[in-house]
């Protein structure tokens, strides 16, 4: 079966990429155009069943932010590249015979600019360039391009503008400006195709993966069995009753992610007033699911809140805790570095993992035992023993004390001392 490619952009790179992709084996195209980026929100909503989304460019990808991160499915934009300068470049000059320095430019990043010419060994200055990288995430502003474009026309400084945004190219024309849109040479759009393709068939494969649930009531309720059935219902889940007190459901990986990613799984816990614990497991097989489920539901039950949910991916990979915070760890230590670190410290791979993404997570190098407590939920007791283990072994550092308010003593101030960009 063909992978189906929802494509959303101008009518011109549509015949490009309907062309070009005429040449890769096993997908379909599926054409969503639109007359200014800015609709590309718009032709989200009106999607049909696909298999992945591809963009003609960051704007529209970017643009349609909101309604993008409500799909089920992934999406991936066409980067510009330095190929894509190279080849509008040797077009300008070879058709066009404008002088570097007669031009005007914008992409998402200027470094591809000044990496071309650097490796060519062209030394233009000025150069008139405009990076709309941070318009990306905030708010992207067209006519702010137009505007860079325009001044510098007006100004004569330019002979050509040069543009990687087709809404940008046709206003320029409007405006009598000779212009030119940023290539799209033929290898990027066949790569870019590529890799959707390989996006779309790593998300299927993950998505058909087996998932097992555990729910678990410590206290008995008449309406348990009521919420744990709309629950399934709302996720394709079969149930099934083990106890007065517990339940086992069956799905897929796709189904769960679906569930997150939609805040199904918080609604629940909002909607249950007494103590519950969840865990998914995901799996190749249902036997690998239901040992991953039974140790998430584990660490949901050890958590210390009355509502909480984990999954452990085949990875080992634990995502929770559920409502209220999706932070990620690994119960694997693979790297030779972090496995000198348990080896040593005899830290099991979970604690490892989490006290490493508590230094990523925070601003300041150093912190308190209290500090780490709060992060891995655990009670202060087992911190300082966690602490003396690394402190002991070199893997953490005692910086200094922080003094309290209160009576008692002073608080250690420690500084870890190990690698946590892995």
């Amino acid at each position: 079966m063909k992978i189906k490619i929802a494509v959303i952009g101008s009518e011109d790179f549509m015949n490009r990429i309907i062309i070009e992709g005429s040449d890769i084996s096993g997908i379909e195209i599926v054409p969503y155009m639109y007359q200014d980026p800015s609709e590309a929100g718009k032709l989200i909503r009106s999607l049909k069943p696909c298999d992945v989304v591809f963009y003609s460019g960051a704007f529209p990808y970017y643009s349609s932010k909101e309604e993008r991160e409500k799909l089920t499915v992934p999406s991936v934009y066409l980067a510009q590249d330095e190929m894509a300068f190279a080849y509008s470049l040797l077009s300008i000059l070879y058709n066009y015979k404008i002088s570097l320095k007669r031009l005007s430019i914008d992409l998402m990043d200027s470094s591809i600019v000044t990496n071309v010419l650097s490796d060519m060994n062209f030394k233009v200055k000025p150069l008139r360039i405009m990076d709309y990288s941070e318009m990306l995430e905030s708010h992207f502003d067209l006519e702010k391009i137009v505007d860079f474009h325009q001044a510098l026309w007006k100004k004569g400084s330019i002979d050509l503008a040069l543009t990687s945004v087709h809404a940008v190219c046709q206003r320029l024309e409007d405006l009598g400006i000779p212009t030119l849109k940023m290539a799209d040479p033929r290898l990027t759009l066949i790569r870019g195709l590529q890799e959707a393709k390989t996006l779309a068939e790593l998300h299927k494969s993950k998505s058909a993966q087996v998932s097992v649930g555990y729910i678990s009531f410590p206290h008995l309720h008449r309406l348990q069995l009521e919420y744990v059935d709309a629950f399934a219902l709302e996720i394709h889940a079969s149930v099934q009753q083990m106890d007065e007190t517990s339940f086992i459901l069956y799905s897929t990986r796709g189904d769960i992610e679906a569930l997150t990613n939609q805040n199904v799984l918080a609604d629940f816990f909002d909607k249950w007033q007494d103590s519950i614990f969840i865990g998914f497991g995901y799996g190749i097989t249902i036997t690998e699911a239901d040992l991953n489920a039974k140790v998430a539901l584990h660490f949901a039950e050890k958590d210390g809140d009355e509502k909480c949910g984990y999954i452990l991916t085949e990875k080992k990979e634990l995502q929770g805790p559920f409502p209220n915070e999706r932070k990620q760890h690994s119960l694997i230590v693979d790297q030779p570095e972090f496995l000198e670190v348990a080896k040593k410290t005899k830290l099991s791979p979970a604690n490892l993992s989490k006290i490493l993404e508590f230094g990523k997570s925070r601003q300041m190098l150093h912190f308190t035992a209290a500090d780490l407590a709060d992060y891995l939920q655990v009670t202060r007791r087992s911190t300082e023993r966690i602490l003396k283990k690394l402190v002991d072994h070199s893997y953490v550092k005692v910086v200094g004390e922080e003094m309290t308010y209160q009576q008692g003593r002073p608080r250690t101030v420690y500084e870890l001392n190990m690698p946590i960009y892995q």
